[in-house]
C-alpha cells in the first residue's frame, strides 16, 4: 500500500507547533502538532540548527531524511513515514509523520516473534543497502497498529563510502525475491530527480553501484566485521 498523498500535502502545507523534545536523540528532535490540534496529526521535526556536527557528513542531515522517504517511494517499498521539507519554528528542517507504535516491538522482537513481517524486514534490508544506512538500530524499526513496518532515523545515509551498519543480518545468504529486485532495475536507469537533488554526484554514483551489486548477486550479504553493527544495538 502506498503513502496517502493527503498526508504528504498536510505535512507540506500546514503550520506546526512544538510539543516537546524527543528523549535520547543525539540531534534536536521535536514532537510537533501538525495543523489543527483536533485532527490529532503528529510529526517529528528535525531542524538544521539542532544538528550535531559530524566529521563524515556535511550539515543538512535533515535532507537525507527526506531523501530516504523519496527513495523508499521510488522503489515502491513504502517503508519510510512521509517526510517533507519544513520551515518550522526553529527554521528549515525535515518533518516526518509520527507513527503510533509499540516501543516494546523493536527489530529483535519482530524477527523472533512475528514471522508475518519478515518480508517487510527483507525489504528494509535491501533498502538499507541502497541507501547505505550507517545506523539501522533495532529501535529504528517500528511496528504500527496495522502490523505495518516503518523505518526511521535516516540522517546518516547515502555516504559515497560504503559503511553499512545495521542489525538486519538474519537473512544473510538468502536469495532476494524478484519482487524486491524489480524496482531496482528501473531505478538505476534513471535515479529520480527528487532524490538526486538532495545528494552529491559522488553519492548518486555510489548508490547506483550498490544497487548494481544487489542486482548482480541477488542475495542478502553477510557482515564482514563487527563494525557493520551499530552501537548501541537498540
Amino acid at each position: 500500500m502506498g503513502i496517502d498523498p493527503v498526508i504528504v500535502e498536510r505535512l507540506s502545507t500546514q503550520a506546526i507547533d512544538i510539543e516537546g523534545r524527543m528523549p535520547n536523540s543525539s540531534n534536536a528532535t521535536f514532537l510537533v502538532t501538525v495543523g489543527d490540534p483536533a485532527d490529532n496529526v503528529k510529526g517529528i521535526y528535525k531542524p538544521l540548527v539542532g544538528e550535531r556536527s559530524l566529521w563524515d557528513f556535511e550539515p543538512g542531515l535533515y535532507k537525507r531524511e527526506i531523501a530516504a522517504f523519496r527513495l523508499s517511494e521510488a522503489l515502491r517499498y513504502h517503508l519510510v513515514p512521509p517526510t517533507v521539507l519544513c520551515d518550522g519554528p526553529l527554521g528549515e528542517g525535515s518533518l516526518q509523520l509520527f507513527v503510533n507504535y509499540d516501543p516494546q516491538q523493536h527489530y529483535f522482537i519482530l524477527y523472533e516473534e512475528h514471522p508475518d513481517v519478515h518480508d517487510q524486514l527483507r525489504a528494509m534490508a535491501v533498502f538499507d543497502i541502497v541507501a547505505n544506512n550507517t545506523d539501522r538500530k533495532g529501535g529504528h524499526v517500528l511496528l504500527d497498529e496495522n502490523s505495518k513496518i516503518w523505518g526511521i532515523d535516516h540522517g546518516v545515509c547515502f555516504s559515497d563510502e560504503f559503511k553499512l551498519r545495521t542489525v538486519i543480518w538474519d537473512f544473510a545468504g538468502q536469495s532476494i525475491d524478484d519482487a524486491l529486485l524489480a524496482p531496482l532495475e528501473s531505478f538505476i536507469q534513471s535515479v529520480p530527480v527528487n532524490v538526486a537533488a538532495l545528494l552529491t554526484d559522488d553519492e548518486i554514483d555510489a548508490m547506483i553501484e550498490r544497487t548494481e551489486w544487489l542486482l548482480e548477486n541477488r542475495v542478502f550479504p553477510a557482515p564482514e566485521s563487527r563494525y557493520q553493527y551499530p552501537w548501541p544495538l537498540l
